[in-house]
């Protein structure tokens, strides 16, 4: 039976999460303005600091009130609803203040990271209203560390565009990675990459012929392989340019380690892409065409690292290299589908 008094204090918890659902559609789709003075970074970090603890704070004070009896009073959940709110609206504020010139890449990162405590916050409250009010629940023990966990990224946030932006890279890259590594472990299990789970017990062999890959296709899978393994080494070495010789000290710099991570961005899903229509039955055709997005994009990624201040003329040796490795992999992948392509096309016209 619910205690004496719960049902007024649902209904300011209830208004409370309104509150925080409004608060989250600001932050996600406002724009930081420009501000009326120079910007100054270890004011705003400070300032975001200092918001993330006063958050992380009132999530407390909020959690242990409605974790043991006496419930508090209607006037003091207004009160702590409030304070909730307050933290919130200060958090959000900071953010407002960085400056779009101070580098896309770093105000999604903040953005991101400031989601991240208000979802918490949410999620919390959402958890006070829906389990007995008098007890301190696993799910509320849960939501609690989830805010805290949240406000603590705040020590963690890269500082300035660059260094959001290896960050960025760094993050590309370890998908990537896991991607090529699927894929090789898929080769190693041999002609049929499904034999665990494939296998027909009454039969005795596998039924589906459409888990094998096919010598035509053995011969295709090389070159895809090599694209991905250039998709590995181009991250790795903007990502290393970017750490040696990224800045953030002009708009100009800001501009293009912002448009380097967009790009780079487009690496991991155009290699998924492919790693998806590698797996048998393999259609060719998808094949070819998710190596020539993902080569498109490599190239661009590496044009426009050549042409940005992370690449003085004593890096342009990769850049070179690799260019050519990403053509001569995808001439290769052209060379290999043209007679499925002339096959296929044939077929068409008599039909």
């Amino acid at each position: 039976m619910e205690p004496a008094g719960a049902g007024p204090l649902r209904e300011l918890l209830g208004q409370l999460r309104g509150s925080l659902h409004a608060a989250l559609a600001r932050v996600r789709e406002g724009e930081p303005g420009e501000g009326h003075g120079p910007f100054e970074p270890p004011r705003f970090w400070d300032a975001l600091g200092q918001t993330f603890k006063a958050a992380s704070q009132e999530a407390t004070k909020l959690s242990l009130a409605f974790s043991r009896p006496p419930l508090p009073s209607a006037e003091d959940c207004q009160k702590l609803s409030g304070d909730v709110q307050n933290a919130i609206l200060a958090v959000a504020a900071v953010y407002y203040s960085l400056p779009k010139g101070q580098g896309t890449t770093l105000r999604k990162m903040v953005r991101d990271a400031i989601t991240e405590v208000v979802e918490g916050m949410i999620q919390l409250t959402e958890t006070i209203v829906n389990t007995p009010l008098q007890s301190l629940c696993q799910e509320q023990l849960i939501s609690t560390g989830g805010v805290w966990e949240a406000c603590e990224q705040a020590t963690s946030l890269p500082r300035d565009n660059q260094a959001a932006v290896v960050s960025a890279l760094a993050a590309c890259l370890a998908v990537v990675k896991d991607a090529l590594e699927e894929m090789e472990h898929a080769l190693m299990e041999g002609q049929d990459p499904y034999s665990d789970i494939m296998e027909d017990e009454d039969l005795g062999f596998r039924g589906n012929r459409d888990t094998y890959w096919s010598e035509a296709d053995r011969k295709l899978l090389g070159p895809c392989m090599g694209l991905m393994k250039a998709s590995k080494a181009c991250l790795k070495k903007v990502l290393g340019v970017v750490k040696a010789h990224g800045k953030a000290d002009s708009s100009e710099q800001i501009a293009q380690l912002d448009d380097l991570a967009d790009i780079a961005n487009e690496i991991s899903p155009s290699v998924d892409e492919l790693a998806l229509s590698m797996y048998p039955p393999m259609n060719q055709l998808a094949v070819r065409l998710n190596a020539a997005k993902l080569a498109s994009v490599l190239k661009k990624v590496l044009e426009i690292a050549k042409t940005s201040h992370v690449c003085p003329p004593s890096e342009e040796g990769w850049v070179q290299f690799l260019n050519g490795a990403v053509s001569h992999n995808m001439d290769k992948i052209k060379n290999f589908t043209q007679a499925y392509l002339f096959y296929h096309g044939q077929e068409e016209s008599s039909n």
